[in-house]
């Protein structure tokens, strides 16, 4: 992302770092200043705060690009900043800021901002992040899937290897700590959340009711959101639950994955699937632990296939979101129960079909899904992948293909050549 914000800085007059809370944006930023030049603006700074406030104008007039921590904290400066950008012109390079919310979450008056504000995601670490490699995964498959999978080795990370991942999830400072450290941070992490950043960004008064939906949307993770039977479990309105699935979803705390492909068929679903933003904070939502998730316990071989769903679709989603070119997210499922867990759409309308399965090996029934978008969609179907927690690569059928999981981080370009 460091590398993305100092090309986009050269064409883009404001860019905008968005994630959770101890995601890593102030890293990126101060990684930026570090290498451009300059100084960081932390408005979760109090005094730092207090003086910004009092002096908006001069602050922003300061030499570009100007550089703002959650600027949320203070939404007027983004209005200074539009007053400058209308002033100088729109000028490539004039800010780089973060936030912990979504910036269409703040007041109207903050937001006018049309045509010169660049968003960017920052989502946890990836696998490779984590490792210190650059995954090229989906950038490989677009051009050969073959070549991918003839050239792939065999996997040797264990089931064991998968369940300390996916608890581990990919927050900077979660993976900091072990057993109950991790387990407070994470806990911590879920009380500031709530009770600072939720109550600053909207006035709620059913605060225990939006506890209990981030839990509920941790039990369903990777599963189809019944936002109707939400609100009866939690006995409140749908409108709450939407409202307070919505505030969830500007913290960064789950991520709604819309349904794909609902003009290919009539019968396609067009319910979206919920994923909590971090497979590590879901299974300590769940207080689901690694020693838990490995027994042979039916309820914990269920907990972890959805878990792991979320693990995955958030690799991938991670590196789609430093693609060179946009692609379009989301899940497809027919009323009759055919059901792929992701299709990534390229603009060209080429698209990559991902299931996800916990057990070692895929048979037949489980192309289901994938065998019939394959067979809709014709040329623009690319490839259909099975991603499994077993050890080896291989193509079933025309265009439809097996791979363990971890050749989402290890089938890689070294990190130095990029």
């Amino acid at each position: 992302m460091t590398q993305l914000v100092e090309e986009l800085v050269q064409t883009e007059p404001v860019i905008a770092l968005h994630g959770a809370r101890s995601v890593g944006k102030s890293t990126v930023l101060r990684d930026f200043t570090d290498h451009m030049g300059g100084s960081v603006l932390d408005l979760d700074d109090v005094e730092v705060r207090e003086a910004v406030i009092g002096n908006l104008r001069s602050v922003t007039g300061g030499p570009a690009p100007v550089c703002v921590d959650e600027y949320q904290r203070v939404p007027d400066i983004l209005d200074a900043l539009k007053a400058r950008l209308n002033h100088e012109g729109s000028l490539p390079g004039t800010a780089v800021i973060t936030g912990s919310t979504r910036q269409d979450a703040l007041p109207a008056t903050a937001q006018a901002r049309t045509g010169r504000l660049h968003a960017m995601t920052i989502w946890p670490l990836s696998q490779g992040e984590i490792s210190g490699v650059r995954e090229d995964l989906l950038e490989r498959l677009r051009v050969d899937p073959n070549d991918v999978i003839s050239g792939a080795g065999a996997s040797v990370t264990t089931r064991r290897d998968y369940v300390e991942r996916v608890c581990a999830g990919g927050l900077p400072l979660a993976l900091r700590r072990t057993g109950a450290a991790r387990a407070r941070w994470f806990d911590d992490f879920l009380r500031a959340s709530v009770e600072r950043d939720a109550l600053e960004l909207s006035r709620i008064r059913e605060r225990q009711a939006m506890t209990d939906l981030l839990s509920l949307a941790a039990a369903q993770t990777g599963q189809l959101l019944n936002v109707s039977a939400a609100a009866a479990k939690l006995g409140v309105n749908r409108a709450t639950v939407e409202s307070h699935l919505r505030l969830l979803e500007d913290l960064f705390l789950v991520v709604r994955l819309m349904a794909w492909g609902k003009n290919l068929r009539s019968r396609v679903s067009a319910r979206p699937k919920v994923h909590v933003v971090d497979s590590g904070l879901a299974a300590r939502l769940l207080r689901l632990t690694p020693d838990k998730l490995t027994s042979v316990d039916p309820a914990a071989l269920t907990d972890f296939g959805h878990l792991l769903e979320t693990f995955v679709v958030a690799e991938i989603r991670k590196q789609a979101s430093w693609l060179d070119e946009p692609v379009a997210l989301g899940h497809w499922r027919t009323s009759d129960g055919a059901e792929v867990d992701l299709v990534l759409e390229h603009d060209d309308g080429t698209v990559l079909a991902f299931e996800v399965k916990a057990s070692e090996r895929a048979p037949g029934s489980d192309f289901r899904g994938l065998t019939q978008l394959r067979d809709a969609l014709g040329y623009r179907f690319t490839a259909g992948i099975i991603l499994t927690t077993g050890t080896r690569s291989y193509t079933y059928d025309d265009r439809l293909h097996v791979m363990p999981i971890d050749r989402l981080w290890t089938s890689v370009t070294p990190a130095s050549t990029h």
